[in-house]
Parts: structure tokens; sequence; C-alpha cells
């Protein structure tokens, strides 16, 4: 199962990826447009932080398929490496992952909301889709139930695409669409961080290390000297 960063902030994208197991990097107009910076060396910084290995999702700001399309080779073009299109899922959309598709470019389907909106991306021919979590039970709906029907409709007819969940406001959605079978999730770095929070770990650590101490004084080395 996939972990992967939803933020363009770069200071952030370099400590998560010191001490997380990182797949990869999903941004968004919105999270670009945070960060006060050009665009195009933003993000040129971030592949150089991430590397060339991993996944790196970008999305078009056109809205017509040929236009769309002549952005996502341009973009594919500048940065290089492993990078999946982001494109929404419009009727123009839809057909721009059909058209990348035939260019071997990867794509990730957004602003999913609906199972069948999902469905229609996978048989277009688009590599992800992420299902907006919260932003669906904003909207009333049930943003789990909709990750864990994507997956059996993608299962069921042997589709070959993946579910990269998004939009967390906490660690139980996550939780969440981890249990319902998921492929991955991309979450901003407040919810990955938390991911290991747990005031219990915590207690029991300080607790270890006080015993210790009590018995073996303050020194690093003393582990090595109790033989």
């Amino acid at each position: 199962m996939l972990l992967v960063i939803d933020s363009a902030n770069t200071e952030n994208i370099k400590k998560l990826i010191e001490f997380f197991p990182i797949d990869g990097v999903t941004t968004n107009p919105t999270i670009i447009t945070k960060e006060n910076k050009p665009f195009l060396p933003l993000i040129k910084e971030i592949r150089s932080i991430i590397g060339e290995e991993k996944m790196f999702f970008v999305q078009v700001l056109q809205e017509k398929a040929e236009e769309m399309v002549e952005e996502a080779l341009y973009l594919k073009k500048e940065i290089g490496g492993n990078m999946y299109v982001k494109i929404p899922v419009t009727v123009e959309g839809i057909k721009a992952i059909k058209q990348l598709k035939e260019q071997n470019i990867k794509t990730l389907a957004t602003t999913i909301y609906t199972p069948m909106q999902a469905f229609v991306a996978a048989k277009a021919g688009a590599d992800f889709v992420a299902p907006y979590v919260n932003r669906i039970d904003n909207l009333s709906g049930n943003g789990v139930q909709v990750v864990k029907e994507i997956v059996h409709i993608f299962e069921q007819h042997q589709l070959p695409c993946r579910v990269l969940a998004a939009s967390f406001k906490n660690t139980q959605q996550v939780h969440q669409v981890c249990l319902e079978g998921a492929h991955g999730v991309t979450a901003g770095p407040d919810v990955i961080e938390s991911l290991l929070s747990h005031p219990s770990t915590e207690s029991n650590v300080k607790q270890f290390i006080h015993d210790w101490k009590l018995s073996y004084g303050e020194t690093s080395d003393s582990l090595l000297n109790t033989h």
C-alpha cells in the first residue's frame, strides 16, 4: 500500500521523506498557490528532493482535452522521472486520459466523488483514481464507502487501475480506507505525522529511559557495557 504526501511545501516534504516510508508526492493548483513560489521551479525542486524513482503527481490546468494533453506532455518533459499527470474527471478530462494512454503518459483521475466516475476513468486508461474521502463526507456522503465500492468494482471487473484515496482530515479516515482495500493514500503532512502519534507510546518510551537511567546511568554507551 502506498503512502504519499499531499503537499508542495518543500520543508515538510524533506522532513517526511527523511523519517517516513514515503512513496511519492501529490500536488494540486490550490496546494501550489499556498507556497507563493513560481510554479515550474517549485515543481522541479520537489522532484530533486524526492528523486527520480518516487511517484510525483502534478495536475493540469487546462479545460479542453487537447490542451490538457499538450500541457501534460510539457510537464512530463520538464519534470521527468516517475511522473503521473492529474486529470479531472470531466468529459474533456476523460477524453484527455484516453489520448494520454495512447502516448504512454501515466495519469491519475482526480476530483472523484462517485464509483461510476472512477469506473469510467479506469476504462479510459487512468492508472490511478483519487476519491475525495473527506469532501464526500462533507456533502453528506460516505467517503470510505465510496472507496470500498470503487475497489470492489475494479477487482470484480479486473480493471488495472489503483485507488489512491485522498482528502483526509484525520487518521481514522486513513485507517478505514486501508481496511477497505485502497491501494494507497495521499495525505497532508499533519495527518501523516499523526499516524504514529499516541500518548501511551510517548509515555512508555519516557518510562523505559527513566528506568534504564536509574540502573545504568546517563551515558549513551551504558547499553554497550551491560555484558
